[in-house]
């Protein structure tokens, strides 16, 4: 049976709708309390397999310069805090991982897809990125998102959003 809940869509150039999730670090992160900084939302099918391990480290590597860049990295998976605890202390992951078993922010995205897995089909994340601006309108989004390379080019974006952000300033 299919849920009642209707969920508002964040769609590129409009205010992302307001959410909260729990978070690594006995945390709750709501977007409205990262006001005033950029937000990288990654979304990841699994914790602890090949493809979301490196995507996860690519981001714990450029971590800083992101942080440079006035910018919140935030992971997301329908895995459960206990499995996100595990995957961020082995890996070192400097950033929190939101978990999102009721699908909410999957949902709001729009990240869950049919996947052919091993021949099956099996509703599951797609590997998706999305920015938010400081003002918590969405600004730019990856989908099906291929990882090598992937973390350079958001970090590429979020430069670009600055430079564009400070230009509007000085004129």
């Amino acid at each position: 049976m299919a849920s009642k809940t209707t969920t508002r869509q964040a769609k590129v150039g409009n205010k992302v709708p307001a959410f909260r999730a729990p978070a690594t670090g006995d945390k709750t992160v709501a977007l409205k309390d990262l006001k005033g900084s950029n937000v990288v939302l990654y979304f990841y099918p699994k914790d602890n397999t090949p493809g979301c391990t490196t995507e996860g480290e690519d981001f714990r590597d450029a971590y800083q310069k992101f942080r440079r860049q006035n910018t919140v990295v935030l992971g997301v998976s329908r895995d459960s805090l206990a499995s996100h605890e595990k995957f961020k202390a082995k890996h070192k992951f400097p950033f929190d991982l939101l978990s999102d078993e009721d699908e909410t922010l999957c949902r709001m995205f729009d990240v869950i897809k049919l996947k052919n897995m091993y021949g099956k089909k099996v509703r599951g994340i797609e590997r998706s990125t999305f920015l938010i601006d400081g003002d918590g309108r969405l600004v730019r989004e990856w989908r099906k998102v291929k990882v090598p390379g992937h973390v350079e080019e958001v970090l590429e974006a979020v430069k670009a959003l600055n430079r564009e952000r400070k230009a509007r300033r000085a004129s």
